[in-house]
C-alpha cells in the first residue's frame, strides 16, 4: 500500500459505486482513512458497506456513512463523527450526483432544481461542514466533480450542465479563499462508464471508460504537492486540462456607432490570439480599464 495519502482523512460523497467506489478504494490504497458516503448506506449489505468491506480487507481503514447531501444537518453528523474518530479531515471528494436527462422544453422545474439541489447545493452543504476544520488545521484538499456538461454543453442537460459549471464557479472563488489557509480546491470533469452512463455508450467504449482510469488523477489533485484551481479532465487513461480564458479583445469608443462597430469586429473579438487565463475576476476590470487608458485607476482600484 501506498504512503503518499497516509493517515490522511477523507470524505467520499456518492461512493457505493462507480466513480465514487473508484475513488474511495485509490484513496485508502493511498493510505488514507475513507469515510465512504451514499444514500442508503447504513442498511445491511448495502453497496457502501461493502466498499467499507474492500477497504478494511486490503488493510485500510474505513467507515460507512449515509447522509444525504442535500441536508446539511446530516451531513455535518458525518463530518463531526469522522473528525471525532480520525481527529481531522483532509480531503474532500464532492462526487454525489444524480441524472434527470430531457431537453429544456421538455424539462420540469421540479428536474431542474432536483439536479441543481444534489450536485451544487450538495457540494455546498458537505464543503461548508469541512471548511473552518480545513483552515483551523492549515490544510485541505477539496475537489469538485465538474463535467464536460458543464464545460462545453449536452443536448438534454441543461439542469446537469448548469449545476457542473457552478462548479466550476464555486472551485474558483474558494481556491482563491482558501489558498492562505493551506486549503486546495480542484475540478475533476470525468469521463468513466457509470450507472449514469449505462445505456449512453456501447460496450468495447464503456469497457475502456473504467472509472479506475480516473481515480489516479484525483490523487494528483489530493496529494501534499496538489495544485489548485486547476479543471483536470480524465477517462479511458488520459488527462487533459481545461482553462476559462480571456481574448485580448478589443476597445471600441463611445457614440452612436458603437453597438455597430462592436457587430462588425466580433471575429477580433473572439480571437484567439495571446488569450489569457484571469487570475481572478479583477482581471477583466484590470484589462478593460488599461485598455480605455486608465492604468492609474486600475493601479488604485485593484
Amino acid at each position: 500500500m501506498s504512503k503518499l495519502l497516509h493517515n490522511k482523512v477523507a470524505i467520499v460523497t456518492g461512493a457505493g459505486g462507480g466513480l465514487g467506489r473508484s475513488h474511495a478504494l485509490e484513496l485508502a490504497r493511498h493510505g488514507a482513512r475513507v469515510v465512504v458516503n451514499d444514500l442508503g448506506a447504513e442498511r445491511t449489505g448495502s453497496p457502501a458497506q461493502r466498499v467499507v468491506a474492500e477497504i478494511l480487507q486490503s488493510g485500510g481503514e474505513a467507515m460507512v456513512d449515509g447522509a444525504d447531501v442535500t441536508q446539511p444537518e446530516q451531513v455535518q453528523a458525518m463530518v463531526d463523527k469522522a473528525a471525532g474518530l480520525w481527529g481531522r479531515i483532509d480531503i474532500l471528494v464532492n462526487n454525489a450526483g444524480i441524472l434527470r436527462d430531457k431537453s429544456f422544453a421538455k424539462m420540469s422545474l421540479d428536474d431542474f432544481r432536483l439536479v441543481v439541489e444534489v450536485h451544487l447545493m450538495g457540494a455546498v452543504h458537505c464543503t461548508r461542514a469541512v471548511w473552518e476544520l480545513m483552515r483551523a488545521q492549515d490544510h485541505g484538499r477539496i475537489v469538485m466533480t465538474t463535467s464536460s456538461s458543464g464545460l462545453y454543453g449536452n443536448f438534454g442537460q441543461a439542469n446537469y450542465g448548469a449545476a457542473k459549471m457552478a462548479l466550476v464557479g464555486l472551485m474558483q472563488t474558494l481556491a482563491l479563499e482558501g489558498e492562505r489557509h493551506g486549503i486546495r480546491v480542484n475540478c475533476l470533469a470525468p469521463s468513466a462508464a457509470t450507472g449514469m452512463t449505462h445505456g449512453v455508450l456501447p460496450q468495447d467504449a464503456l469497457d475502456s471508460l473504467a472509472p479506475e482510469r480516473v481515480s489516479p488523477g484525483l490523487i494528483a489533485l489530493v496529494a501534499d504537492d496538489a495544485p489548485t484551481r486547476m479543471i483536470l479532465l480524465a477517462g479511458a487513461g488520459s488527462f487533459e486540462s481545461a482553462h476559462i480564458t480571456m481574448t485580448q479583445g478589443i476597445h471600441v469608443s463611445g457614440g452612436p456607432d458603437a453597438a455597430e462597430v462592436v457587430r462588425s469586429r466580433l471575429p477580433q473579438v473572439q480571437s484567439r490570439a495571446q488569450e489569457m487565463v484571469p487570475a481572478s475576476g479583477w482581471e477583466q476590470y484590470r484589462h478593460e480599464l488599461a485598455k480605455a487608458g486608465l492604468q492609474a485607476q486600475v493601479a488604485t482600484a485593484v
